[in-house]
């Protein structure tokens, strides 16, 4: 390792994790110089970073705990075809969770959190020009205008509060509220069922899958190893390295080790001082066929169905995605969740083929109780975290993955990260 003012620079770093949390702070890395190594136990984007809406939208990225969720009540939330669902027998790690959750479920918390976006927010998209600049050859497309849609206005009133209160807390968000017939004349494809809506600028979206390959292609050509089908189980603090021991119990040793495997990262870092329950999300999607493909993504809060267009070459397609289903990452796809997206989606969008679904598909959004993301250093100086995302993961990994990159291979640490320290 060579020398630096604020200790030994780390020269081969490795990434557990290659979604886009972990393939972003290894390119980052690889910006200062760092040589990388992304170990992932299965594939490129095999986990939440696969089938998400791959939205990038800072304007409403905010804490998940607030005080609405805690609306939808104890029998809203035990029921499968619910947008929120939490299981009849939650094990002992969710109950510790979903309390974390409740107590942080207040207007006061809420703030707080959203304070902490704001200026994460604010670079969110930047990163991403960086990436593009850099060669990632997959670029963010514009969402303008991003629609979020609702059958009536005393329904759009929640969405007109939320982003009254994100502008209140420092974030410049532009918007504008509209009738049904005016989101109709933007987007052509929503159904008469739709009698308000917002019209929301200045956000992106990406194709998921694309984007995540081109990033790890990136990496690779800019001389990166991706180490794939392969878990590591354990990290050893050495004194002058890390030791990552995979599953067959082969030793990898490195400089520094960031920890980006999403819903399991938990298991590789509590010996350091992280003690933040990391919860899966579990979000579901699938893609349609569409007579009239909608030209920007389109979000319906009340049911909270998200919907983009991916075109590429094989065919243009709606991905449909939703839910947040608090549950074992491993458990299987529950069809009765692609079932009730269907349901609700059906009535408010004309044109799609629901009955020939593709790609049907679970991933596990990586949630902590406070709604903040694990961003930074733990008690060991030679590990590292990236994680705790839940719903942004698509929208903050790239800011996430430079910030933590600098501090990484510089010592200094961005007071931007201050509320995300993973220890806290």
């Amino acid at each position: 390792m060579v020398s630096t003012a604020s200790g030994p620079r780390p020269q081969r770093v490795a990434i557990v994790g290659a979604g886009i949390a972990g393939l972003s702070t290894a390119w980052f890395l690889q910006e200062h110089g760092v040589h990388v190594t992304v170990i992932d136990r299965a594939d490129v984007a095999a986990g939440a970073s696969w089938g998400n809406a791959g939205w990038l939208t800072p304007a409403i990225t905010a804490p998940l705990p607030e005080p609405a969720v805690l609306a939808y009540g104890v029998r809203a939330v035990l029921s499968a075809s619910s947008p929120v669902y939490v299981p009849l027998r939650p094990q002992v790690s969710l109950l510790r969770f979903l309390v974390g959750f409740a107590r942080h479920s207040t207007a006061r918390r809420w703030r707080d959190g959203m304070r902490a976006y704001v200026p994460l927010n604010a670079q969110a998209l930047h990163a991403f020009d960086r990436l593009e600049e850099g060669g990632v050859e997959a670029a963010a497309h514009e969402a303008d205008p991003f629609l979020a849609c609702y059958r009536t206005a005393e329904e759009r009133a929640v969405m007109l509060n939320e982003l009254e209160q994100i502008h209140d807390a420092g974030q410049d968000v532009k918007y504008e509220a509209i009738t049904g017939d005016q989101a109709r004349r933007d987007e052509p494809a929503l159904s008469c069922t739709v009698g308000a809506a917002v019209r929301i600028h200045g956000q992106r979206y990406v194709n998921p899958p694309q984007f995540l390959e081109a990033l790890a292609a990136s990496v690779r050509a800019r001389g990166g190893q991706i180490l794939t089908g392969c878990t590591v189980t354990q990290l050893r603090d050495e004194g002058t390295a890390v030791s990552a021991v995979d599953a067959s119990g082969t030793i990898h040793r490195f400089d520094a080790v960031v920890v980006a495997n999403g819903t399991w990262l938990g298991n590789l870092v509590k010996p350091f001082g992280v003690r933040q329950v990391v919860q899966a999300g579990r979000g579901y999607s699938f893609t349609v066929a569409a007579t009239q493909l909608p030209a920007s993504p389109v979000y319906f809060p009340t049911q909270r169905i998200a919907c983009t267009p991916l075109r590429s070459a094989t065919g243009d397609r709606l991905r449909i995605a939703g839910m947040m289903e608090f549950r074992s990452p491993s458990a299987p796809l529950d069809l009765r969740r692609i079932e009730a997206m269907v349901t609700a989606i059906e009535p408010l969008m004309d044109g799609l083929e629901l009955r020939e679904r593709q790609e049907e598909w679970v991933g596990s959004r990586p949630c902590t109780a406070d709604g903040l993301p694990l961003v930074g250093g733990t008690t060991s100086p030679r590990v590292f975290v990236a994680g705790g995302h839940g719903m942004w993961g698509m929208s903050l990994g790239p800011v996430t993955g430079q910030l933590l990159a600098h501090r990484i291979a510089t010592g200094e640490a961005d007071p931007i990260l201050a509320p995300f320290d993973p220890t806290r």
